[in-house]
């Protein structure tokens, strides 16, 4: 596995007999949910602003999988495709992608802009936990 996968938290494979557990995967939301399910959650919300052709965005996408997995119950992980809701990125000054936002409570509280460490991600969200 290449050292940007190693770097991002891409390198776990899932396991073989995972005892008919079911994956939680991030969701996608479309523009017309956004604002009920991300900015009126009672729970910490993760955006990720990706798009298809990114390959950056696909290189981060792992760890963002493995957060909505760890945190299922206490924060909401989603995923916006930049392409098909640009009037989200503008609303949000967001001017490059992969671009993950963290929401508490409506607002804003923090953001992380290109490949980033699963670590930092962990962090981060458990810092908008408290």
């Amino acid at each position: 596995m290449g050292l940007l996968r190693r770097l991002v938290g891409g390198d776990k494979e899932a396991p073989a007999g995972d005892g008919g557990k079911v994956s939680v995967e991030p969701r996608h939301l479309t523009g017309e949910e956004f604002d009920t399910v991300v900015l009126q959650n009672e729970l910490p919300v993760i955006v990720d602003f990706w798009a298809e052709w990114c390959g950056p965005c696909h290189a981060i996408s792992p760890s963002v999988a493995k957060l909505a997995e760890e945190y299922d119950g206490r924060a909401l992980i989603t995923k916006v495709n930049a392409d098909d809701y640009p009037e989200i990125l503008s609303r949000y000054g967001i001017m490059g992608i992969p671009t993950l936002i963290y929401f508490k409570g409506g607002q804003e509280v923090d953001r992380v802009v290109g490949i980033t460490a699963y670590s930092t991600l962990r962090s981060k969200l458990e810092r908008t936990l408290e």
